[in-house]
């Protein structure tokens, strides 16, 4: 999803969540919207996903596309390596709530 459709997007509905995704071991960040039909989209730019250096940027061009709210969320290789199934959307509590 482009940033063009993500602004008609939020214009259009109210039920999705928006998703800042932090890896770790790397400062980026790549933004995930969740629908109603619970299908994800990452946030594009010509066609290839964006990547923001910091948060500030992120913030920015959320709240240029009407989005005041956000969940971030810190995908942590552990799990993956200790060979559990990586739960980074899952439960709540391992997502901490953004406001701007």
């Amino acid at each position: 999803m482009d940033i063009h459709s993500l602004e008609e997007y939020v214009r259009n509905h109210v039920n999705f969540e928006v998703r800042v995704i932090s890896h770790a071991g790397s400062r980026c960040y790549q933004v995930e919207i969740e629908d109603i039909e619970g299908e994800r989209h990452l946030l594009t730019r010509r066609g290839k996903p964006m990547l923001f250096r910091a948060l500030d940027d992120v913030y920015l061009e959320l709240k240029r596309a009407g989005i005041h709210r956000a969940y971030l969320v810190q995908f942590v290789a552990h799990d993956e390596v200790v060979g559990r199934e990586a739960h980074y959307q899952e439960p709540l509590a391992s997502r901490m709530p953004l406001v701007f």
